[in-house]
């Protein structure tokens, strides 16, 4: 059977979001594939079974030179480069095998951030990266995302906390990467304050446990699991929900592809560059997107800060925490 190397380096949603091409090169061409990434990412694809081998590449102890061998050694036929840099770019030129390689439309979103020229492609990024399988007659199927949680890592949501039962709380993503991705802790608290009627658990990794402590001091209905179980383990609570509160990150993108209705919070960053929530052709999937479009310094970044280059922060401050609720009470509503 022939190989395939897949490359995405990094990071969780990125990987989500190439899911379906993993899916689509398995079942349609019947190929072997091996799927190159970042140890710390390496877990997202080990689980997914339309993938053959996982390759796991940790820059902190390791060269990229050093795996060049062992990559060689695997006779691959095609590499499917859906990162595009520099260090992917040096496994393509040593290994000299025929590539594919995403069009990461950087140029384009230079002129969106620096200058608001949008000449962004209405495309999402999944279609972008079909795209970059279609010389070898990938099409996409339509079916949207996946994401495998191992039967080890499901979590039993009374464990966590004994009045939880599945499809009858909510789930709040409180972390992202970056701060300008965020909403502030005041905000969330104040959002929280006005949802007492419904179960929250709070999803988050370690550093966000600090805004947690802080969150739920506003009522019992809050849940902490921030920092307290490993990807896939959150992602069990997060399949679990009845609905998804998030910002742009990976964990929105969990959640699509869990199927969940998604109430997504947009800062600096915008849908338009094309990783909003994506469910393939699934038109009953419900997903809303919130975000300041009245501003004129928006997108300031194509991935995030550290903190607000204006230093007022309104592309999240002034979204009204009123209407963010009233969003979230429409689509428990509505399912």
């Amino acid at each position: 059977m022939q190989k395939v190397l897949v490359i995405r380096l990094s990071s969780i949603g990125d990987i989500v979001l190439t899911s379906p091409v993993l899916r689509c090169i398995k079942q349609q061409l019947q190929l072997s594939i091996h799927f190159l990434t970042k140890a710390s990412f390496a877990c997202i694809v080990q689980s997914n079974p339309y993938v053959d081998k996982v390759i796991a590449y940790d820059p902190n102890t390791q060269t990229l030179k050093s795996i060049i061998p062992r990559l060689k050694a695997a006779e691959y036929s095609l590499i499917i480069d859906l990162h595009n840099n520099l260090r992917t770019r040096y496994i393509k030129h040593k290994l000299k095998v025929k590539s594919l390689s995403f069009n990461k439309i950087n140029l384009e979103k230079f002129w969106m951030t620096q200058f608001k020229i949008n000449r962004l492609p209405d495309l999402h990024i999944v279609d972008r990266y079909l795209k970059t399988a279609e010389a070898i007659r990938v099409k996409n199927d339509g079916k949207g995302l996946d994401y495998f949680i191992p039967i080890h890592d499901h979590v039993p949501v009374h464990h966590l906390d004994q009045r939880l039962e599945a499809g009858q709380f909510l789930v709040f993503v409180i972390g992202a990467a970056h701060a300008t991705k965020r909403l502030p802790t005041a905000k969330i608290m104040a959002i929280c304050q006005q949802l007492k009627g419904q179960l929250i658990v709070l999803i988050g990794d370690r550093s966000d446990q600090e805004r947690a402590s802080q969150i739920i001091k506003v009522g019992q209905h809050i849940i902490n699991a921030c920092g307290q179980y490993n990807l896939h383990q959150s992602a069990s609570i997060v399949s679990q929900a009845r609905l998804v509160i998030s910002h742009d990150t990976g964990f929105m993108h969990i959640a699509a592809a869990l199927k969940r209705p998604i109430v997504s919070i947009w800062g600096n960053t915008i849908p338009a560059f094309g990783m909003y929530p994506y469910y393939g052709t699934d038109s009953t999937a419900q997903h809303k997107i919130l975000q300041n479009q009245s501003l004129n310094c928006r997108p300031c970044s194509k991935i995030g800060h550290k903190y607000c280059p204006k230093g007022h922060f309104k592309c999240m401050q002034d979204i009204p925490n009123e209407k963010i609720v009233q969003q979230i009470e429409a689509m428990l509503s509505s399912n």
